[in-house]
């Protein structure tokens, strides 16, 4: 019987069974930020612990300084400075990387990952942050952890992890316009439900995947933990290992040919199983917006918001009528009538350039609504700089955006800037939860064009009626 990229990278990394369910499995890398590793890293000292292998430990600053032009240490989250300043130490003196404020690669530790070529096939990565999944788009096996596993996959290169069951979500056919990967997933969420994919490991398969850009498999597999998953991957093609080329912490020209022949030997082999599929056809899917407060609220924009009293199951209905209420939304209500306070384009999920790209596009020529708070940050300095080399900035000051440095901004809150209490906002990020960009913020969730699109107009929008006619035709 064949087997599954998840499963041959799991037994290349396989130390012991404990007999239990769990193993204890070897870790590759380790990824840092501010936040959390900076628990870790400090927790390992008092300990009287070093990092193993210092050059396999990585760290950056993203969560929580601010990314207003001219920042310093000195942040508007309440403690924030110390945060900053404790992991600085803190790494220097274990002897871990650090992309620090000031540096140009510094950025959102899942955008910087890749892009320093930390993250490529056959790895395995964690990092204390749910969102280590994103990586998995490259063919690692990368997931999130808290700060005391990090403690201990730093000291021991291991760490011990519940085997998961496997699952394949097939998108088959391919996206129209304005379809993105957000949309994929987000359709896939609204669909199946947040909890789905509870326990199971999620190799994202079919046309639909292969005819995404790397960059936009990112996107796909971010968004895997909001589905309940453990993880998620592709199997690596050769988008990937053009990708891969030529990164700083990528296997260099003298190893690239055995290393591109490991990783094709990665891929799923035609008879694996998978104890769960769903099949997605991308011809059923358009531009996606949320109108609730889980990811799992997702629906077509060019629908209306739902009637909880359609729903028969008790606890279902109760959790769509009180995300109603915080959204302050009637059901039926077209989604393109709802107006909205601001805009934001970043996150780990959709900050690098090509979705910088893809809302400049719509964005050229126009401008944000009035009464419209637009705000665009960039996902790591080397994006911002690319950006910056092709005017993209330009655009997206002109239309009326505020163009920041890297980080996490406001893709959630911690006590620093926010939108303002009960703003409504359509966001590239995440997550919607109730106060998670700010008190009583109303998200919706959405691609970088619908954000783009929905800003220009003032309300949530197709990006379709934006699109000039010779795009939309293709």
């Amino acid at each position: 019987m064949g087997r599954s990229i998840i499963e041959k990278i799991w037994d290349e990394h396989a130390v012991a069974d404990l007999g239990d369910g769990s193993w204890l499995v070897y870790i590759d890398r380790v990824f840092l930020h501010e936040r959390t590793g900076s628990i870790a890293l400090k927790g390992l000292e008092a300990a009287g612990r070093e990092v193993r292998n210092p050059e396999q430990v990585f760290c950056v600053m993203d969560h929580i300084v601010d990314t207003l032009p001219g920042r310093t240490d000195d942040t508007m989250m309440p403690g924030g400075k110390d945060f900053i300043q404790t992991t600085r130490q803190a790494a220097k003196a274990a002897g871990i990387t650090l992309f620090d404020l000031g540096d140009d690669r510094q950025g959102i530790v899942h955008v910087v990952s890749p892009e320093q070529g930390i993250a490529y096939p056959g790895l395995t990565l964690v990092c204390p942050d749910s969102h280590t999944c994103t990586q998995g788009a490259l063919g690692a096996l990368a997931w999130g952890i808290g700060s005391t596993e990090a403690e201990h996959a730093m000291a021991t290169k291991t760490l011990v992890v519940k085997k998961p069951k496997l699952m394949e979500v097939r998108f088959d056919g391919g996206p129209a316009y304005g379809v993105t990967a957000k949309d994929l997933v987000l359709h896939l969420i609204g669909k199946h439900g947040a909890g789905a994919g509870v326990g199971y490991a999620i190799e994202f398969t079919g046309e639909g995947v292969r005819s995404l850009p790397q960059e936009a498999r990112f996107t796909l597999c971010n968004m895997a933990v909001e589905f309940g998953a453990w993880t998620g991957l592709v199997s690596p093609d050769d988008t990937t290992f053009d990708y891969v080329r030529g990164r700083p912490y990528a296997p260099g020209d003298a190893h690239r040919d055995q290393a591109v022949a490991h990783w094709r030997a990665l891929a799923t082999d035609a008879d694996a199983c998978y104890d769960k599929q769903i099949v997605i056809d991308c011809a059923e899917i358009v531009p996606q917006v949320t109108w609730g407060t889980s990811p799992q609220h997702a629906a077509a924009i060019d629908s209306a918001v739902p009637d909880p009293a359609a729903e028969t199951h008790h606890t279902r209905r109760q959790l769509m009528e009180r995300a109603l209420e915080y959204m302050d939304l009637e059901p039926g209500t077209k989604l393109t009538d709802i107006p909205i306070d601001a805009a934001f384009i970043g996150s780990c999920t959709n900050s690098r350039l090509s979705d910088l790209r893809a809302a400049a596009k719509i964005l050229a020529g126009r401008k944000v609504a009035d009464g419209v708070k637009a705000i665009c940050v960039p996902g790591s300095g080397q994006v911002k700089k690319a950006a910056e080399a092709e005017g993209i900035d330009e655009i997206f000051r002109g239309a009326g955006f505020e163009w920041r440095e890297a980080g996490c901004s406001m893709c959630f809150y911690a006590g620093g800037e926010n939108f303002g209490l009960q703003t409504r906002v359509v966001s590239s990020t995440n997550r919607n939860f109730e106060n998670r960009q700010g008190p009583r913020t109303r998200t919706h969730l959405a691609s970088p064009t619908t954000v783009a699109a929905s800003a220009v107009t003032g309300r949530l929008t197709d990006v379709r009626e934006l699109a000039p006619d010779s795009e939309a035709a293709n």
